[in-house]
């Protein structure tokens, strides 16, 4: 039998639910706590997944002082991801904390370098990087099949996808809004694709025109509440990475386009591939032609569930795929795009 982990969570809302669903898959796993300032979301989480004997806490330190928790989920909005995450490593847990991983990078280094002095897994909850398809064109790049890579189009846009629920709408607990919330999946993705190369700069622009005015048309997801919308509606960027890469990000809640995407494009010297369009593709000259390759037949693996899996198989001693520091990364980047689009420059990344 594998080694035991129990599990505690801080912040109980919908994604904790998700995160338990998929840990329910894994064998040795239990969830034995959970701390979330509303007991109704806590009860809502035990009914959904017939969780047993578990404790419940309105405050997550009593969570983190139980000698039977060995590792902690974090999914908390993302004002709460720091502060939590840095106190259950202190007291001796493993930890994944829900994407984006801080606020800042410097909130960010704080968690690695509070991982390392305690010696125990931080992971960031970035499942894009184990869908099948995205494996397959990240083995392509690190096998040189697309050469040296040139650019990459990273697009997470919704047509009218402003949440309805939660504090989306909110900088000052969000940090932003599709770029921090929906983009950043988009840009880990694309990132891991090409091997995490070092971004050196980055420069955006950003707009806010729909989501601060009562809505007119009718929403997926029904009417938000736009006097409390303090985020952009669409991010646009560009990012350059050390050895020449380039990446550009598109990000929406709101924009006038015909459907939704959530794709990216990478182009190299001797091919480009594209995940997120359907299966994935690989772009190519053979034999003096263009070609198309596409694979007969992909894994099922979901994401999310090798997402949960993967994080117990670091506690347990294997390699952490989605470790503190692409978290840093990602938020170095994002923190640059942000700077930018309020200084109307190009900003350095350090």
């Amino acid at each position: 039998m594998s080694e035991k982990v129990r599990v505690g969570f801080i912040g109980s809302g919908g994604i904790a639910g998700t995160h338990i669903k998929y840990l329910k898959m894994v064998p040795g796993v239990d969830v034995i706590a959970l701390s979330d300032v509303s007991q109704a979301a806590m009860d809502a989480r035990i009914k959904e997944h017939e969780l047993k004997d578990v404790k419940t806490f309105t405050d997550y330190k009593p969570l983190l002082k139980m000698k039977d928790v060995d590792a902690v989920s974090v999914c908390t909005p993302n004002c709460m991801h720091y502060r939590p995450t840095v106190d259950a490593l202190r007291a001796g847990k493993h930890v994944i904390v829900e994407k984006p991983m801080a606020m800042s990078a410097r909130e960010a280094q704080a968690m690695c370098d509070a991982a390392k002095k305690a010696r125990k897994v931080l992971s960031i909850g970035f499942q894009q990087r184990f869908r099948p398809d995205a494996q397959f064109v990240r083995r392509a790049v690190a096998e040189g099949q697309l050469g040296d890579i040139l650019y990459c189009r990273a697009q997470a846009l919704r047509r009218r996808g402003i949440p309805s629920w939660g504090v989306f709408g909110r900088k000052d607990l969000q940090g932003g809004g599709p770029l921090i919330d929906i983009g950043v999946h988009i840009i880990e993705l694309t990132h891991f694709l090409i091997g995490k190369p070092r971004p050196i700069a980055a420069s955006a622009s950003m707009a806010t025109y729909l989501g601060n005015k009562r809505p007119e048309a009718t929403a997926p997801w029904g009417d938000w509440d736009y006097k409390t919308y303090t985020v952009e509606d669409l991010a646009v960027g560009f990012v350059r990475f050390e050895g020449g890469a380039t990446m550009t990000i598109e990000a929406s809640f709101a924009a006038h386009l015909e459907q939704d995407i959530f794709a990216t494009t990478v182009m190299g010297t001797k091919g480009g591939a594209a995940v997120g369009f359907g299966p994935p593709k690989v772009f190519t000259d053979w034999c003096g032609k263009m070609i198309n390759l596409e694979p007969k037949a992909m894994e099922k693996d979901e994401a999310f569930a090798a997402k949960m899996r993967n994080w117990i198989g670091s506690i347990r001693g294997a390699d952490n795929p989605a470790p503190g520091e692409d978290g840093v990364m990602v938020q170095k980047i994002l923190d640059a795009l942000y700077l930018s689009a309020e200084k109307g420059r190009e900003v350095a990344i350090k």
